[in-house]
Order: C-alpha cells, then structure tokens, then sequence
C-alpha cells in the first residue's frame, strides 16, 4: 500500500461518513413536508418488511401534507397502519386511494429538541471522520516501520490526511448550521 492509496482510501471514507450525515439529517423533521421522512417506514408486504416507497408511490400535496398512494389497493390499510405506528408522531387518515399524512407544525421546544438531535448527529459525523484520520495515521506510521517510506513522506502525508479532515469537518459544520436554519425557520 502506497501513501496515495492511504490518502484516496482515507478520502473515500470521509466522504462515506458525510454522506450517511447527510441522509441522517434528511430524516429530522422541519415542519415541513418533505417524502424523505417515510422514506424508512417499514410495510408489511406479503410477510415480507419493505420500504414504503417500494409499495406506495409518496407526493408532496401541499406544504405540510404527503401523499401516499399504494401501487396495490388492499394495501392502503397495512400502509397507514405502519405510517401510524412508525416513530415519527404522524397520524395518517385514508382519503379515497390515497393515505393523507400531514405533518404537525413544530413548537418552540421540538425544534430545539430537533437542534440537539442535529447536533448529536453531526459529533457522531465527525468522530466518524476522526477516526477514518486516526487509521490513515497508523497505516502511515506501518509504512514507516516497514521501511516503505520515509518519515519526511509520513510527515507530509499526515498534514495531507489533517487536510482531507478539516475540510470534512468543515463541510459537516456548515450542514448542521444549513439544518439548524431550516428547522428554525417557522
């Protein structure tokens, strides 16, 4: 392993890492509605769990409402009895052929609630990428040891990975202030 092969690994998992930030973020709510809140709503599908919007094609009706219209008529029951029993604090109404889910302004204090959880999120983000850091730094050091490369190289390698870190971190910084805005706004 070269140290160009410990740097592009070392940025490919960071990368990895802001991406699962990013889809978690994507699931706290704002206020508004948006169909990537039911995106991880299990239905029972014949026996089998499955994703809703492998069931129901999911649409945004208006500001706070989603639309959810199963592919199968029989199945708008199962999907609204899992939308109600999901965690999210919905509560869905059948409406025709489609299952009606609005979604509830937030208080003052769920959006702080909403913040915190952001926040937590975001910490579990960057230790993520630290660590991805602290492997690169350690291939580095084994490569030294081996006496694959120099120290001046591990050296200079270790600034490059620190690089590739702030910048992660620095990325993840500003999508919980983007978020934290976006729940705030009312």
């Amino acid at each position: 392993m070269s140290v160009a092969d410990v740097k592009k690994t070392a940025q490919d998992k960071m990368a990895k890492s802001i991406e699962t930030l990013k889809a978690d973020l994507a699931k706290v709510r704002t206020g508004r509605a948006h169909t990537g809140i039911l995106d991880h709503v299990m239905v029972d599908y014949y026996g089998s769990p499955t994703a809703l919007p492998m069931v129901a094609n999911l649409t945004l009706i208006d500001a706070r409402t989603i639309g959810v219209q199963p592919y199968e008529k029989k199945m708008l029951n199962t999907v609204e009895k899992a939308i109600r029993d999901s965690d999210l604090g919905l509560n869905p109404s059948t409406f025709g052929e489609m299952v009606r889910v609005p979604t509830p302004a937030l208080t003052e204090e769920r959006r702080k609630e909403m913040v915190k959880l952001v926040k937590s999120e975001s910490e579990d983000g960057k230790i993520a990428v630290r660590n991805v850091r602290r492997d690169a730094n350690e291939q580095l050091k084994k490569l030294v040891k081996d006496k694959a490369i120099s120290e001046d190289d591990e050296r200079r390698a270790s600034d490059d990975v620190q690089k590739l870190t702030d910048k992660a971190i620095a990325d993840i910084d500003k999508m919980v202030v983007d978020k934290e805005k976006e729940i705030m706004t009312v």
